[in-house]
């Protein structure tokens, strides 16, 4: 079985200490790769190769905006010409259903496409400069960060890189880029296409390892400008702490435990339909998941009825069969949802559906869970608190507008949230008043490259995507201009 390998200054490259990691397809327990396992020593290569490639060679900065415009584009062609093989790699070490995994890969084009088309257009500013500084004239643009530190999680492997690759490579930045441990196989298929378009030697460096010994290098170095971090909230404080020690830009994106807000008048089918989507998709591993189903007291019978049907009629099974749930990523991912939903069911929720793991058929060895929803739920449970990151949802009443917005904004986090009414103007008032980053009305999930994302309070600072993501990679530098150079009478005496 070939072994995966780091990519640093434009070669693959095997671990220094010789380690290997086998890579398990969480559908059936199965080794289906090998990679590198990296050590800080070899972060501290990779983190050498992108400031060398910045500061000393300096091709890929001092590119023009339309050329390195025009290899994102190859990049993002070269994407699109292997969806099926890059889907398959998704689908086999992080478990999703094959057409989650295609959509994936088609989306990680467009991010990069779209951002190629961003770097090309007008950026920084002119400034009228106030009398008594002479004839002077002002001007600001946008310059890269420098050496940046991209780590991603396991949930979409794919397309949670090319959310940070393609708008830091856009702003003309040389990064090192750190994939989940758990699914790395597209990102190494990535930085094969990367090699195979010319991206200039140490703009782009693949370090394969574990959140200590990679992740841990990165957020320490002095010589890294830049970490950005999507993950859970324990891990973002831990890197935001270690990266104080040069006060290096950070990103974070962590986790969440959304609202979805449904009041009686909304759309029956409509609001059943988009909460399934926004719990179960991707088995609930999903940081934006609505897991929190907060639902006028009026409705909630019939509602959590119709949503136990449609959850029990889903089809379960490994992602190459395209089901509705596929496998939990890992046997400890497996074992900490079984334990929030034990927990749960101690604390007094109610049982509705689901709540065991599933092992018919062929997926007696795999990690499957089925979907899950808890009644009678109250705000001093753990299930309504805690993020679970798997398919379990949490309902709880209201039955006043005001009530609805205090319980969905008691909590810590503030990625995400819903409203399903057919009431426009409440629609309005409630999204105004939710302390998240990301919300819908009468939807939930979608998401488009051009718009911005992140949360808000424990969720997390900065934004990917959209113009906000361009503008994380990037530093504005102030530039002013004498036109008369000589004395001026204001400073000498």
């Amino acid at each position: 079985m070939e072994i995966k390998k780091n990519y640093i200054n434009g070669q693959w490259q095997a671990a220094h200490s010789g380690k290997t990691r086998d890579v398990i397809n969480p559908a059936n327990g199965e080794v289906i790769g090998k990679v590198t396992d990296s050590s800080a020593e070899d972060t501290r290569q990779a983190i050498a190769a992108a400031k060398a490639a910045f500061y000393d060679k300096g091709d890929w900065r001092r590119m023009s905006g339309p050329n390195r415009a025009d290899m994102l584009y190859r990049i993002a062609d070269a994407i699109k010409a292997r969806v099926e093989e890059l889907a398959l790699l998704d689908c086999l070490d992080n478990g999703k259903p094959l057409r989650e995994a295609r959509a994936d890969i088609e989306d990680a084009a467009a991010c990069f496409r779209y951002y190629a088309g961003l770097i090309g257009k007008p950026q920084g500013g002119v400034y009228e400069v106030p009398d008594g500084f002479g004839p002077m004239h002002a001007y600001s643009m946008h310059e890269p960060v420098g050496v940046c530190g991209l780590i991603t999680p396991w949930n979409y492997p794919m397309l949670m890189a090319t959310w940070k690759l393609a708008p830091a490579l856009a702003a003309g930045n040389c990064v090192v880029f750190k994939p989940s441990e758990l699914t790395p196989l597209s990102s190494v298929a990535l930085f094969e296409i990367f090699h195979e378009i010319g991206l200039p030697a140490g703009t782009a460096n693949l370090v394969l390892g574990t959140g200590p010994d990679a992740g841990q290098t990165l957020a320490d170095s002095h010589d890294v400008d830049m970490i950005t971090f999507t993950g859970s909230t324990r891990t973002g404080q831990i890197i935001a702490s270690a990266a104080v020690g040069n006060l290096k830009r950070v990103g974070l994106e962590l986790g969440g435990k959304s609202p979805n807000i449904i009041f009686a008048d909304a759309d029956f089918e409509g609001a059943v339909e988009w909460a399934m989507i926004g719990v179960f998709f991707n088995q609930g591993q999903v940081c934006s998941a609505g897991s929190r189903i907060l639902i006028e007291e009026s409705l909630k019978d019939r509602f959590v009825a119709r949503l136990a049907e449609r959850a029990n009629a889903m089809t379960i099974g490994k992602g190459l069969d395209d089901p509705d749930i596929g496998p939990i990523v890992s046997a400890g991912q497996l074992d900490k949802i079984l334990g929030h939903i034990e927990l749960a069911k101690q604390q007094g929720a109610r049982l509705v559906c689901g709540g065991e793991r599933y092992t018919e058929g062929n997926c007696a060895k795999g990690y499957f869970i089925r979907p899950t929803i808890f009644d009678n739920c109250t705000s001093d449970m753990a299930i309504t608190s805690e993020e679970v990151f798997g398919p379990v949802v949490a309902v709880q009443t209201f039955r006043t507008e005001e009530e609805a917005i205090r319980m969905a904004n008691d909590t810590p986090y503030g990625l995400a949230g819903g409203v399903f009414t057919n009431d426009g103007a409440r629609a309005l008032r409630v999204m105004k008043e939710l302390r998240a980053g990301v919300t819908w009305i009468n939807c939930y999930n979608p998401t488009f490259n051009e718009a911005p994302w992140g949360g808000y309070k424990m969720s997390g600072y900065g934004r990917d995507l959209g113009v906000n993501g361009l503008l994380e990679y990037q530093q504005v530098k102030q530039v002013s201009i004498n036109l008369q150079p000589g004395p001026v009478g204001w400073y000498t005496r």
